[in-house]
């Protein structure tokens, strides 16, 4: 990580500054909030928001003495196929200032940042999809919108463990030490950091109504679902589900008992995984319905060598890969990969991809023949290419940043 004395410049006028006191962290915050077309952070938002900034990993743009662009990241772990964790960067505050749009300071900012992250790996959620493929992210993993018809919602059988309603105060302590126990379990998951905590855990000031409940089973507690009520038409409330992790299925499963089983409700809200199993959990399927199927992982294989490593892969005859890399040109090169890993290679390659789309295929939430379909990537193997890089669990992070 560079120090925060070391600038990088722009055509000579626009520096990049790595940001190291709260002032400066509170203009940043404000200058994103503007970009995203909100106003600024109010005095007890920031005081909810301040511990979000980590020293070391704050970016932003200036043009003399004024501040222009933002971005920021947050260092913790994620979960790749096979179960490995690796460090991992939660790049998010991404923002420039309307009159510097299209003027290449977005560029600036996130060639900086990718240059001095110091973890393989980084993640983000893009507010529109053509921006960020440029700078080397793919879309690497989906998520469903799920409605649930409680009145439809019948489960046969009863519950197999225990579900207790806990204070804020109890939830603010335990849902951090639950959520690092049982939390990571699907690639994508990433590890929540404190100034994660802080924020999200902040909600006895909003009005929102947040109200958790824990699951306990043989061996304690092993899963929990936080949710609020959203409408109530009729004395049919909505539920939205706004935090939900479980360490096995019969944790899961009283759980979804407890939430279809709630009087005064009709609907219940979730995100999930493409491949979640919800809509057989009912005697009538129907009681499930997708809203919309959208993007939310988007994965930037910072130290592709390593990342190609981490993660396990399927039967398939070797395939070697040609990547490449216009913003981390240390990535370009060929690997090979097989079952039994990957390694850099000095080789003829099957297939050319670059690292955006790389990417994408990370998770195996998208196939290389679907890209060789529309003409994305070039090559041959295709097929072997989809089998090694199958995943068994479909992507998912339920940690929004």
């Amino acid at each position: 990580m560079r120090s925060p004395s070391r600038w990088a410049t722009i055509a000579g006028v626009t520096e990049i500054r790595v940001l190291s006191d709260e002032s400066q962290y509170r203009a940043h915050n404000t200058l994103f909030r503007r970009a995203m077309h909100w106003g600024p952070p109010t005095d007890e938002q920031w005081k909810v928001t301040l511990p979000s900034y980590e020293p070391g990993r704050v970016h932003a743009a200036f043009e003399g003495d004024e501040m222009i662009g933002t971005t920021q990241s947050y260092g913790g772990s994620m979960v790749v196929p096979g179960g490995a964790v690796v460090p991992h960067s939660a790049v998010s505050r991404v923002g420039v200032r309307a009159d510097y749009t299209r003027r290449g300071v977005l560029s600036a900012l996130m060639r900086e940042q990718l240059s001095t992250l110091p973890d393989p790996v980084a993640t983000l959620r893009a507010s529109e999809g053509r921006i960020y493929g440029r700078f080397g992210y793919g879309l690497a993993g989906r998520v469903r919108f799920l409605r649930v018809d409680a009145r439809r919602a019948v489960i046969p059988g009863g519950p197999t463990g225990r579900v207790r309603m806990v204070d804020l105060d109890t939830a603010d302590k335990l849902l951090p030490e639950l959520h690092t126990a049982f939390g990571l379990g699907r690639p994508g998951q990433i590890s929540r950091w404190p100034g994660w905590w802080a924020k999200a855990l902040d909600r006895k000031s909003d009005g929102d109504n947040i109200v958790t409940v824990v699951h306990s089973g043989p061996d304690g507690d092993d899963g929990y679902v936080s949710y609020k009520a959203s409408s109530d038409t009729d004395f049919k409330h909505t539920l939205q589900v706004v935090d939900f992790a479980w360490a096995n299925a019969d944790a899961w499963r009283d759980l979804w008992i407890y939430l279809t089983r709630l009087d005064l409700v009709g609907t219940v809200e979730v995100d999930a995984a493409l491949d979640d199993p919800l809509t057989w959990l009912f005697d009538d399927p129907r009681a499930v319905h997708t809203k919309d199927v959208f993007d939310q992982v988007w994965l930037r294989l910072v130290d592709v060598p390593r990342m190609l490593a981490a993660r396990t892969y399927g039967v398939a005859e070797p395939v070697v890969l040609e990547v490449h890399d216009r913003l981390l040109p240390a990535n370009t090169g060929c690997y090979r990969v097989s079952a039994d890993g990957a390694e850099r290679v000095e080789a003829r390659p099957d297939i050319t991809i670059p690292v955006d789309l790389l990417g994408a295929v990370y998770f195996g939430d998208t196939r290389f023949s679907d890209l060789a379909a529309v003409r994305r990537i070039e090559g041959a193997r295709f097929g072997d290419a989809d089998a090694l890089f199958a995943s068994p669990v479909a992507p998912l992070c339920s940690t929004f940043f």
